[in-house]
């Protein structure tokens, strides 16, 4: 009976040594060589207290870049050229102009030719006299004024012809002055009109760097500030986030709305910003000198209703850390505890390292 009872303690001993012995053998989580290629450390750090302010605003072209393009002369519009949100380049014809106010400067260069050839005639005639002795040096100084005068006007009509482009057969061209997308038109083929009565035809701006005009209600205009930096969402893109800063504060404020203006001046490379967008725009604003332990949003994985971070101290020691948030920005987290300054986090890639360790 004692051998049978050895017998059973010696096994129970001996699967529980087992047992010991296979969890002091356990292996530890480490991060494989590629995902520590992938993943982004950052150090924790202290970062002023930053207050976001969420404005109402519209894309506007940039007034400094936009041209309002009048007809010169009265006529009818015979060749219609481009359309509304075309592109142009400087110099090239918006609309051909059939127009009688042409064919007057028409008449009046032929008229000055014939004026300018006579008087070179006379004033030839006059010289030859003078040296003769036949003509006084009175008579051929006139004859001069008159050849210089007509000179003169000849120059004139040719630089009329030259600023409204005028060809010939009473036709004046209508060209764009600067480079930029046509975006206002009042023009249609065949339309007759007046100088004095004509609005413009074309608005031409450059697009390639726009404003955005945002509305300041009159709580928060100690807010905002030259040089802050301002981001932009408009609705076509809304996972999309434009970069500007604000240029300038428009100084007075609406007496209806009670709102001031500021402007953001943005740069638009790939013009996917148009005139007339609605647009939200994010100001971002210090409050005094207090500052809170801040993290890169991306780095905060929520699970179960709480927020974690993975505390990183080498590839093999990884935590998972439960922090409380006090306030989220766009990109930036203010953690109210569970993180200390110089501590390293996993701000990249964080999910797949939190859902192997913890799942």
């Amino acid at each position: 009976m004692k051998k049978i009872y050895f017998i059973i303690v010696s096994a129970v001993l001996a699967v529980s040594c087992s047992k010991k012995q296979v969890e002091v053998h356990e292996e530890k989580f480490c991060l494989s060589d590629t995902m520590s290629r992938v993943i982004s450390i950052d150090t924790v750090k202290r970062q002023k207290l930053a207050t976001e302010l969420i404005l109402s605003g519209k894309v506007t072209a940039n007034e400094d870049k936009v041209v309002k393009v009048f007809p010169l002369v009265g006529g009818n519009i015979e060749d219609l050229r481009v359309e509304l949100g075309d592109y142009v380049e400087k110099g090239q014809t918006l609309a051909i102009i059939q127009s009688s106010e042409i064919a007057d400067f028409e008449k009046q260069l032929i008229s000055a030719e014939s004026n300018l050839s006579v008087a070179q005639k006379s004033f030839s005639v006059t010289q030859d006299m003078y040296k003769a002795g036949l003509a006084s040096e009175k008579e051929m100084v006139m004859d001069r004024k008159e050849l210089e005068k007509a000179e003169s006007e000849l120059k004139r009509i040719k630089e009329v012809f030259r600023i409204y482009g005028v060809q010939g057969n009473s036709v004046y061209t209508m060209k764009a002055p600067i480079s930029g997308f046509i975006i206002e038109k009042n023009v249609t083929e065949n339309m007759q009109f007046r100088t004095e009565s004509a609005n413009n035809f074309f608005t031409i701006s450059g697009l390639d760097e726009i404003w955005v005009i945002a509305n300041v209600y009159e709580t928060d205009i100690n807010k905002v500030k030259i040089g802050y930096d301002a981001e932009i969402k408009v609705l076509p893109y809304p996972d999309k986030v434009f970069k500007g800063k604000i240029d300038k504060i428009f100084n007075v404020l609406d007496p209806a709305t009670r709102v001031m203006k500021v402007r953001v001046k943005m740069n638009n490379k790939g013009y996917e910003l148009k005139p007339e967008m609605y647009a939200h725009v994010i100001v971002r604003y210090e409050e005094g000198d207090h500052s809170m332990i801040a993290v890169p949003s991306e780095s905060i994985v929520f699970d179960k209703n709480r927020n974690f971070v993975m505390v990183y101290t080498d590839k093999c020691s990884i935590e998972t850390r439960e922090v409380e948030i006090q306030q989220r920005l766009n990109t930036i987290t203010y953690i109210k505890s569970g993180l200390k300054e110089g501590e390293r986090i996993i701000s990249n890639h964080q999910l797949l390292v939190y859902n192997a360790l913890n799942n």
